[in-house]
């Protein structure tokens, strides 16, 4: 007796349909084929243990499960329930009439109890496409889907579970993970901003940074902050996370479909909310940040900061190698990982905040403290590459904080106020990319900026100019304009006038020759 059961593998954010073929018939022996890894082949002692302890029978006949398409690799413990289904239905130890209607993932343990699997956002959006009546998964990976409406999703604890399912005798309503609602205040993914962030009330100072991270947040450009030890290079670009504003349904659903993929979903119910803050170590590898693998390619640090903000401390510390890693998805919002097998394309909308000293011994700018010769300083910055400062829209310069500021502690605006007018700019935003694939103003591309950021003549006179004194490169120019277009959203104004130009060439101050010498 031939059966079919619906599984998915995920190819990047995507799922892709695996059929788990179970026939048993005359000999002797059990074959799992279809080009699939150790884990998965190592399935059978898991799920023959488990039947077994469960009181199954195990058939004394020649079992052959077929992980079909055959020429794609199958990795992971997620089809140790379905092949565990097959060997129950083929045998006829129980009647599964509803076997061949859900989408089914999840690993079994030796006692019957089910683990959770990675990819359960992309696997529900599987079963939708292929019109299956839902899906059944392991209970912390169907938490993801709780917010699923159109699809009945069910989250199972042990093998049990799924055959009072697929048994049809009830319709198990108290399995459906909508029913499930766990406390929405849960936190977020690893790796989230979370409770903690620090207010912009409590950094004395630096009104000039505060005022560029606030562009940055309204227009999801990327900044570096650059100045002397203890200046509050890392508590500004933290607190950043406190001014960002809520994701749309769109960002949500693409940021939850990578914490998903990576196993870091939201399993405390639905999608990520929050918008992600990564904050790797600078001596992390290029496959850590770009994300690898053989065959089953995982997203990095910069896929999980996708919508969010990827938060990079001792910019110039990191290997040159590291740095130029991050050109391509800068500029193209997405990266694509290859390997001899595979492969995989991951969003990679991030605003890059780096933070940096401005030369080794870090007081370059701070008084006379500084002990460093000009050759030096201008090796030290000189790893931040044309190309890559090119993409930083926003270069900030912090001074030390005067020290009668240190001792007054005067009250300074707090994070909520400046998120509402990080919100605001955002809403505009939100409307005039309404048609487009694209959520904010960093995000356009050259037909974008033709159609939503006309510049008047005074405006092409006074960018004119700046392109000249300062020799900048086109897409320098291009990232002068996007920067102009988010500080008139600020401003509330329909257009964007010199002055918002003026202000956005100001943030580009290391184009300028011989700053460190």
């Amino acid at each position: 007796m031939l059966i079919n059961i619906h599984c998915a593998k995920c190819i990047g954010i995507d799922a892709v349909p695996v059929i788990v073929e179970t026939n048993i018939s005359q000999g002797l022996g059990i074959h799992l084929v279809g080009l699939a890894d150790a884990a998965v082949k190592e399935s059978l002692l898991r799920t023959i243990t488990a039947l077994q302890s469960m009181g199954f029978r195990i058939p004394g006949k020649k079992i052959v499960i077929n992980l079909a398409p055959a020429d794609v690799h199958k990795k992971g413990s997620g089809y140790d329930v379905p092949i565990a289904l097959g060997i129950i239905a083929a045998s006829g130890q129980r009647e599964l009439p509803f076997l061949e209607k859900y989408m089914i993932m999840g690993e079994l343990s030796l006692d019957g109890s089910i683990r959770q699997v990675p990819g359960a956002l992309p696997t529900v959006e599987l079963a939708l496409r292929e019109n299956l009546l839902g899906c059944i998964l392991p209970l912390e990976s169907a938490m993801e889907a709780v917010e699923y409406e159109n699809i009945d999703v069910f989250g199972v604890e042990t093998l049990d579970d799924v055959l009072r399912i697929l048994s049809g005798e009830e319709f198990c309503e108290d399995l459906l993970v909508r029913n499930r609602r766990r406390d929405a205040s849960a936190p977020g993914p690893a790796g989230s901003s979370d409770s903690g962030v620090m207010d912009f009330s409590e950094i004395i100072g630096q009104e000039a940074a505060k005022r560029g991270l606030e562009i940055a947040a309204a227009g999801g450009h990327n900044a570096i902050l650059i100045g002397s030890p203890g200046s509050g290079k890392s508590s500004l670009a933290k607190a950043m996370a406190g001014i960002l504003p809520p994701m749309t349904l769109r960002e949500s659903i693409q940021t939850s479909m990578i914490y998903s993929v990576a196993g870091k979903g939201n399993r405390h119910g639905g999608l990520i909310r929050q918008r992600p803050f990564r904050a790797p170590h600078y001596s992390a590898s290029v496959a850590a940040l770009v994300g690898g693998g053989s065959d089953n390619i995982m997203p990095g640090e910069i896929s999980l900061a996708h919508n969010g903000i990827l938060f990079m401390d001792e910019f110039c510390e990191a290997p040159k190698k590291v740095l130029e890693v991050l050109r391509a998805p800068m500029e193209d919002r997405k990266v694509t990982i290859s390997r001899l097998k595979a492969k995989v394309e991951y969003p990679a909308d991030f605003m890059l905040v780096a933070a940096t000293n401005p030369c080794p011994c870090g007081f370059y700018g701070d008084g006379d403290k500084c002990t460093c010769t000009p050759s030096r300083r201008i090796a030290y910055i000189s790893k931040l590459s044309g190309p890559i400062m090119d993409r930083i829209d926003i270069q900030l310069w912090m001074r030390p904080i005067d020290p009668k500021m240190l001792v007054e502690r005067r009250a300074a605006e707090s994070s909520a106020a400046v998120a509402a007018r990080v919100l605001a700019a955002r809403e505009l935003q939100k409307d005039r990319f309404a048609e487009e694939d694209i959520f904010c103003n960093a995000s356009m591309n050259n037909r974008q900026i033709e159609k939503y950021c006309p510049l008047s003549p005074d405006c092409k006179q006074i960018l004119e100019k700046i392109i000249e004194h300062m020799g900048l490169s086109a897409r320098a120019c291009t990232r002068i304009i996007k920067l102009a277009r988010t500080i008139a959203d600020l401003a509330s104004s329909p257009d964007i006038r010199p002055e918002h130009i003026s202000e956005a060439a100001s943030y580009r101050f290391l184009d300028k020759q011989n700053i460190f010498e």
